[in-house]
């Protein structure tokens, strides 16, 4: 996935918005960052098919500085508690929180990578900072995690990450990130970005039910009918990102799940989790990657291209 990228010669840029108009998408569509892209999630997905959270991956030192650094932003949160205030989503606090990591982002990725990778830092840690909501709105959604996995994206286009770290990557750092949004989302209360209500697949995420369900693919016991099982997901959702959603949503959503999470309640009907996931994937395409209202806020830069993809 590394794209062989000279590193004293290429030349970085601030990455910045592209897609002023729904009429944009089509480009976008045609372009390397987006080929690039659902290339590098068709990629993890494979790498993690049939693997448990908590299966013995190798772990490369990279990846545990960068787990150390997700670590870091948890810590804060308990130093930024939530402010009195009066309404109920958006709590203020959220902008201290995120106002340290964008102070500090470069500094904490110098420790976490070589000293050869920090003059792509400008570039890198842009989708870093996009990764956790925006401070204005106090909102998080699947554009946000989009950036994340941009910035893992990215990382792996420098030479940070390598082909070998695709398990970890995935079982352990995009896992770490998932807990640390949702300790985010709860402890400040952010709104869903853009959501479609029960329309969507989760207020929040999405692509931990693509990559969660690439996990389930051939599990002996563990059906799409059995996701809905308050045993099933309370029992293995240690194991499977697919299931600690499912429990999540169940944690935080009353009512009945049908109601609340209709997309999520269809899916259970679908036989077998590699149509499920190929069916994600789809809906991913349609529903996240060739929206408007998310792409417009998607960054562009040297690493992910809106260059039309030759």
């Amino acid at each position: 996935m590394g794209l062989g990228i000279d590193l004293n010669t290429h030349v970085f840029e601030t990455p910045h918005k592209e897609v002023k108009t729904a009429a944009d998408i089509p480009a976008w569509e045609k372009s390397e960052g987006y080929r690039d892209y659902l290339g590098f999630l068709h990629a993890m997905n494979d790498a993690v098919k049939g693997r448990k959270l908590s299966d013995d991956v190798p772990v490369s030192q990279t990846v545990e500085k960068l787990l150390e650094l997700l670590e870091i932003l948890d810590t804060w949160i308990d130093e930024i508690p939530p402010i009195d205030q009066p309404q109920r989503f958006g709590n203020k606090a959220f902008r201290d929180w995120f106002k340290r990591l964008e102070e500090q982002a470069e500094e904490l990725l110098k420790k976490a990578m070589d000293e050869k990778y920090h003059k792509a830092l400008p570039e890198v840690m842009a989708y870093l900072v996009e990764g956790v909501g925006n401070s204005t709105r106090i909102d998080y959604g699947t554009g946000h995690e989009m950036s994340f996995a941009a910035f893992l994206l990215c990382l792996y286009k420098i030479g940070v990450l390598t082909e070998e770290d695709a398990p970890a990557v995935v079982l352990k750092l995009f896992n770490r990130y998932l807990l640390l949004v949702r300790k985010l989302q709860v402890t400040y209360r952010m709104e869903p970005a853009g959501s479609h209500g029960v329309w969507s697949l989760d207020d929040y995420q999405f692509i931990p039910f693509l990559w969660g369900s690439a996990q389930l693919i051939g599990h002996q016991r563990i059906f799409p009918k059995s996701f809905l099982n308050p045993d099933i997901y309370e029992t293995f959702s240690k194991d499977y990102m697919f299931l600690s959603c499912i429990k999540y949503i169940s944690e935080v959503k009353s009512g009945p799940f049908a109601e609340h999470s209709n997309m999520l309640w269809s899916i259970s009907d679908v036989p077998h989790w590699t149509k499920v996931n190929t069916g994600l994937f789809k809906m991913y395409k349609a529903e996240v990657l060739c929206k408007h209202p998310i792409i417009q806020h998607f960054l562009f830069g040297s690493l992910i291209s809106f260059k039309p993809a030759s």
